[in-house]
């Protein structure tokens, strides 16, 4: 009897189209649409969230999110920016004349997806995107075979998702909620029924994602809050207490100390007015109120805040996580803005107190009064901001002809990954102060950026339709400073190139949102266009 030949299932493959790595200011908004293909966004640093088919969920450091063809989805990047791969592929038959392959494929539904350990996948991609320009048929086959490893790792992690991945983006919905309203009541059993789980598997899930239980979690929102009020308000204890959720002033003190050390009292009369100060990325503000911290932040592939010339004072980087280093510096207080989660420097909390700015987002006049208030120097702070409007005023008289000819300038970051413009009036590190402030022309390619978008990267072939009159650079060590690209065809040919009209400009001064970084941007614009 002859052998039947037996019939297997056709899998569906799937083949990558494009993989590009991106860091995202804070507050930045983008908008996805897949068309026919699919997107993974698998995040490598920051906060933000994204929206999917109307369902919010947040993206943290190893979050993964798979969007299906067809489909559009708002990504949101919170205090401290975000970075992230997103990778596009699309479903390919295994043999000629197949059916239509059916939507998903086999894939996990879209949404949140369990990447679980994240580095084994961070691998995956940091290869993928390191050869995405292969062009040796054997490497190019290699990276497939790479691209599917990563689907195999997912598939594997997701194919029974279900009820573990329902309830893992319910607690993270729980927790993005005690984040926005930590004065309410809440009770462990009430987050669980809402959650849709039961109470040990809720706290177990929420331990796992924050390393706290989840009424300690709320206890240290309300503190951290409380510590806000104490230094930026003469509210009566017992206010401040209720305010924040404390409904019994004398569990609040309990609290209070044992999270920050000393009580709420001792807090606010000692800490109004510290001497040595670690205010990581905040110095810039310290500096033009006249204070100067103890020790001043750097980091091993970037340097340090040059332009703040704070030559005597020692340098601690915040990458290594070394909080026993730090102490060396005796700091009396640590001083934070929303972009602490990025480096973990919650933990420094060990050496000193730690205080974290209300959010104040890019509006640097509130940050800065909210730092003088810390320290009794609101006066100090209007004079500031007085000195710096007025030299607005002198620097776009000085520039009122360029502005007459309508000349247009643009701003690059430029690195070995990457080229970016920057552009916007109204948000961003250099937007607001040249085309805002100083009312310079925008060139047609920031022009066409959305409403309130930072910046964006382009192509090299891209580079080539920038028609700004001048154009003003600067380098980012942290990713290989990308300086061939002035040899390129593409540079090259700029207008602004053959016109002699780059300006390289200091990194930290102008990837800044400090009061003296903008007055440094002035002065640079004015030493090169006025």
């Amino acid at each position: 009897m002859q052998d039947e030949a037996i019939r297997t299932r056709q899998p569906v493959y799937y083949s990558m189209s494009s993989i590009v790595f991106k860091r995202e200011n804070p507050q930045t908004r983008h908008t996805f649409a897949t068309g026919t293909q699919y997107a993974l966004i698998a995040v490598t640093a920051g906060h933000g969230r994204m929206v999917l088919a109307g369902t919010g969920y947040p993206l943290r450091q190893g979050s993964c999110m798979l969007i299906g063809p067809a489909c559009s989805s708002r990504l949101e990047a919170e205090e401290g920016g975000l970075s992230y791969y997103r990778l596009g592929f699309e479903a390919i038959a295994a043999v000629k004349n197949s059916e239509a392959l059916p939507r998903t494929g086999g894939l996990p539904a879209p949404g949140a997806l369990e990447c679980s350990p994240f580095s084994q996948g961070l691998l995956l991609l940091d290869a993928l995107y390191r050869q995405r320009e292969a062009e040796d048929e054997l490497e190019v086959f290699e990276n497939q075979v790479r691209f599917e490893q990563l689907l195999l790792f997912l598939f594997k992690q997701n194919r029974a998702a279900g009820y573990e991945q329902r309830t893992r983006q319910a607690v993270l919905q729980s927790i993005e909620e005690l984040e926005h309203n930590y004065a309410q009541a809440f009770t462990v059993d009430q987050l669980a029924l809402r959650a849709g789980t039961n109470r040990a598997k809720y706290t177990q899930m929420f331990k796992d994602l924050t390393e706290q239980l989840p009424l300690e979690y709320l206890n240290g929102l309300r503190i951290e809050k409380a510590q806000q009020l104490l230094l930026l308000s003469q509210d009566k204890l017992v206010d401040i207490a209720n305010a924040v959720g404390f409904n019994d002033e004398y569990y609040f003190n309990r609290r209070f100390k044992q999270e920050v050390g000393v009580t709420p009292g001792q807090f606010r009369r000692h800490h109004r007015n510290p001497d040595r100060i670690f205010a990581p990325f905040l110095e810039d503000f310290l500096m033009a109120l006249g204070i100067t911290p103890a020790v001043q932040f750097s980091g091993k592939n970037w340097g340090k805040q040059g332009y703040l010339a704070m030559h005597a004072v020692p340098e601690f980087d915040v990458t290594t996580g070394d909080w026993q280093a730090l102490s060396r510096f005796q700091p009396e207080m640590i001083l934070l803005d929303g972009g602490y989660r990025r480096w973990n420097l919650d933990k420094y909390k060990r050496v000193a107190p730690v205080f974290r700015l209300p959010s104040t987002s890019e509006d640097w006049r509130s940050t800065l009064h909210a730092i003088a208030a810390v320290f009794g120097v609101q006066d100090r702070a209007a004079e500031v901001i007085g000195s710096y409007e007025s030299l607005v005023e002198t620097a776009k008289e000085r520039l009122s002809g360029l502005r007459k000819q309508r000349q247009c300038v643009a701003v690059l970051r430029v690195s070995a990954r990457s080229i970016l413009l920057y552009g916007g009036d109204g948000r961003g590190y250099t937007g607001p102060i040249l085309y805002g402030d100083l009312g310079l022309a925008e060139p047609a390619l920031v022009r066409e950026m959305k409403d309130q978008e930072r910046r964006v990267e382009i192509s090299p072939e891209a580079l080539a339709r920038l028609d700004a009159d001048h154009v003003f650079v600067t380098f980012d060590n942290s990713e290989g400073e990308g300086r061939k690209l002035v040899d390129s065809p593409h540079w090259q040919a700029l207008p602004a190139v053959r016109n002699g009209c780059v300006h390289e400009v200091d990194f930290w001064a102008w990837m800044n949102y400090g009061v003296l970084s903008h007055i440094r941007k002035i002065e640079d614009v004015l030493k090169a266009l006025a």
